[in-house]
């Protein structure tokens, strides 16, 4: 097939071209010669090369505000651009959009993208409030397009003035990849292997398990998690939580009181990053979601398409995959009662989670699988 133009893609750090991304590259560069960016890390950079039949290109760029460093970055994205002369740069997450943006600004790139999912800005105040809310509105008058991966996240861009509802637009149902429904799917775990894992974990076959995956900060709503489940477990000793992911006490660290009952709590299951969460979600039986911002989170699907109900806060992104008494639960945000209460109905009403379970997986198999994601994504590019 002949290709009809040159795309790169930029990303702050190479496990989100790797994993946010996971199988779209690949799937574009049938049509385009793909060029992927992101920060130095052999491993993982030479892993997604690998993984997606494309070129990479290391930069190092920081999740911080580091004026110097970024400084650097966009002279380097900027000579890269100009080098490669592509048709269209198209980044995602905030750092690698400001600076990308402004780097294909200046090389004179005719098609500037940026995907938006997630404002971490909305929790900040004061001055870094008013900073974050400069640099978000440079982003975006450098970029031809910006891409909200949920309606919600559309409204709120409007909202707050950051650019014109002319240059925004909300592809497929949301979601920046979709999900490959196949990969995430239920029925490719027995009865054993999840026995075997149940075992290993200390949690027993009539346990009633929550899971949640994701960074280990207070935006992702632990604090009101483990409080939440702490008053749990007291009332319901057959009641596990599990917890998949990792801190990042540098950036958005947790209450001293909150990791320390992870730590000393036997029915608080921390199991740290990992590669594969499908093993997990196959021995729960719900996720617990209390993120106080999201754009579009991919957890909520894979969940889904796992199979579980989800409790997911009233947030952009998580109140449109889950529809109130259908697929899970929406409950307002940093209310660890509500959570609380919510995680008790659950526990305590089979015959209302069950319902729920049943609707759940069907709900991500039509809405966002992943190859019409892609397809609709495609559409995009070639209108340009």
């Amino acid at each position: 097939m002949e290709k009809k133009g040159k795309i790169i893609r930029v990303t702050t750090v190479p496990r989100s071209l790797g994993g946010l991304l996971q199988g779209q590259l690949k799937f574009m560069s049938q049509y385009y010669e793909v060029i992927g960016v992101s920060s130095k890390d052999e491993n993982i950079l030479d892993r997604v090369a690998k993984q997606e039949g494309i070129a990479v290109v290391p930069i190092q760029m920081t999740r911080k505000i580091t004026p110097v460093q970024d400084l650097k970055a966009v002279y380097q994205l900027y000579k890269l651009f100009k080098k490669e002369k592509p048709d269209i740069v198209h980044s995602h997450t905030p750092k690698a959009g400001t600076l990308s943006m402004l780097a294909a600004k200046l090389a004179g790139v005719p098609n500037r993208l940026h995907t938006i999912a997630g404002l971490p800005l909305l929790e900040a105040t004061g001055a870094k409030r008013l900073l974050l809310d400069t640099v978000e509105k440079a982003t975006y008058a450098c970029a031809s397009m910006i891409y909200p991966n949920s309606f919600g996240l559309n409204d709120i861009i409007l909202k707050n003035k950051y650019t014109s509802a002319k240059k925004l637009k909300v592809i497929a149902n949301g979601s920046s990849n979709g999900i490959d429904t196949s990969h995430f799917d239920p029925s490719g775990y027995t009865k054993e292997d999840n026995d075997k894992l149940k075992q290993e974990l200390d949690i027993a076959p009539d346990d009633f398990v929550f899971v949640f995956v994701g960074r280990f900060v207070k935006d992702k709503g632990i604090n009101e998690l483990i409080t939440s489940f702490k008053q749990l477990n007291v009332e319901f000793e057959k009641s596990k939580l599990l917890l998949v992911g990792t801190y990042e006490r540098e950036l958005d660290p947790l209450l001293p009181e909150t990791e320390r009952e992870i730590n000393e709590n036997p029915n608080i299951i921390p199991v740290g990053w990992q590669n594969d969460v499908r093993p997990f979600f196959a021995i729960s039986n719900a996720l617990a979601f209390p993120s106080y911002r999201e754009g579009f989170p991919n957890v909520v699907m894979q969940a889904g398409s796992m199979g579980l109900p989800s409790i997911v806060t009233d947030i952009n992104g998580c109140n449109e995959i889950v529809s109130e008494g259908i697929n899970g639960t929406i409950i307002p945000p940093k209310s660890s009662e509500i959570l609380y209460q919510s995680m008790k109905k659950f526990i305590s009403d089979p015959t209302y989670t069950n319902q729920l379970s049943l609707k759940a997986r069907d709900m991500i198999c039509e809405r966002y699988e992943r190859e019409f994601v892609w397809k609709s994504i495609l559409e995009e590019y070639k209108k340009l």
